[in-house]
């Protein structure tokens, strides 16, 4: 349980300084488009940040309580591991379509 804890909190971790890193890349990133709206270029910026923000705060939360009950599923009945690894590559999913999302937002 304390290890499903900490890999909830380092992914949490990690998108929090993603997003931070994003809106501190606002101001200099706008400055450097000549011809651009930068009001645009600013919003898509911190959409950016906050989409990969609260999808690795809701992957690690998730994969916090999925690899838990997984881990106790496996304990019981080994033969239960490819089920139960389907459950956390779909929580694993969430973080990479938020990647996905503010990758595109920050194209745009």
């Amino acid at each position: 349980m304390k290890k499903a804890l900490v890999l909830s909190l380092v992914l949490t971790f990690v998108g929090l300084i993603a997003t931070t890193m994003c809106v501190l890349e606002v101001v200099t990133a706008a400055e450097g488009q000549a011809g651009v709206d930068q009001t645009a270029v600013g919003f898509s910026r911190i959409g950016s940040g906050i989409a990969i923000g609260f999808a690795a705060c809701g992957a690690g939360i998730g994969l916090g309580t999925v690899s838990a009950a997984a881990i106790g599923a496996i304990a019981e009945k080994p033969e239960l591991f490819g089920r139960t690894m389907i459950y956390v590559v779909f929580v694993e999913a969430v973080a990479i379509y938020g990647l996905v999302i503010a990758l595109l937002l920050w194209m745009a």
